[in-house]
């Protein structure tokens, strides 16, 4: 009953930076909990990032931290990640989830498993 829908991929250069947004619509709801992960040619879908549903505290992996911003803007029931100095090693199909219950600890959501919904992906290719 609530889609995300990624959009803000592409083709960059190394060391450039992109910023990715999550849109949510489907009826009425509050946001909760939304998280960004990715995962790259053979490799396994890996945790990003993680903000709760007010964005007050957020989370991310890693390796990086530094380098990408997860936040969102309720008003517009839309979720960011901006991400910097991207290199080559970011390469993969970005998306993002949301759960569809309050959350109890933001840190549970680095877990794939605690998310309801999720988007179909966008892609983000780094150039060399």
């Amino acid at each position: 009953q609530v889609q995300l829908v990624e959009s803000g991929g592409g083709l960059v250069q190394a060391g450039g930076s992109l910023t990715l947004s999550c849109a949510a619509f489907g009826g009425s709801f509050s946001m909760k909990a939304t998280g960004w992960f990715r995962q790259g040619p053979g490799k396994e879908r890996e945790f990003v990032a993680a903000i709760s549903g007010n964005g007050r505290r957020s989370i991310s992996a890693d390796s990086v931290k530094g380098r990408f911003t997860i936040s969102r803007d309720n008003a517009k029931n839309t979720v960011y990640l901006q991400m910097h100095s991207l290199n080559v090693e970011v390469t993969a199909i970005y998306s993002c989830a949301m759960r569809g219950a309050v959350e109890n600890s933001l840190y549970c959501h680095v877990e794939a498993s605690r998310y309801d919904y999720w988007g179909q992906g966008t892609q983000v290719t780094v150039s060399s």
